[in-house]
């Protein structure tokens, strides 16, 4: 079994808004002395499949990070990913809420 780094009281981060199809997707990266530590997705204020499904996404990808899988291995898994109701932000095609959240760990990635 992988060993699962516990989470400290006080990490640094940034969150991005960006726009889907369903409403506004707020995506929060936070970084530890390693590297990207969790990932957190709200979106907006709606409840219902679409937000439980992004949080549960999320908290997946927080776990797989602390136990030591590559940020870039979600990037290449959540794009692409299709729903029924894309839309743009900022000029640029979001096709689903995996898809804006692997762009936004994309841009972080590239930032670093």
């Amino acid at each position: 079994m992988a060993d699962v780094k516990k989470r400290p009281k006080i990490l640094e981060g940034e969150t991005h808004k960006v726009a889907v199809g369903c409403g506004t997707l707020y995506v929060s990266v936070n970084k530890d002395q390693d590297g990207v530590f969790e990932v957190f997705a709200k979106l907006g204020k709606s409840g219902g499949c679409a937000a439980c499904f992004t949080e549960a996404l999320t908290r997946a990808i927080s776990l797989g990070l602390r136990g030591g899988v590559e940020l870039k291995e979600y990037v290449k898994d959540l794009s692409g990913i299709h729903c029924s109701n894309p839309t743009f932000d900022d000029g640029e095609k979001i096709i689903s809420c995996p898809d804006a959240i692997s762009r936004v760990m994309s841009n972080y990635i590239r930032k670093d």
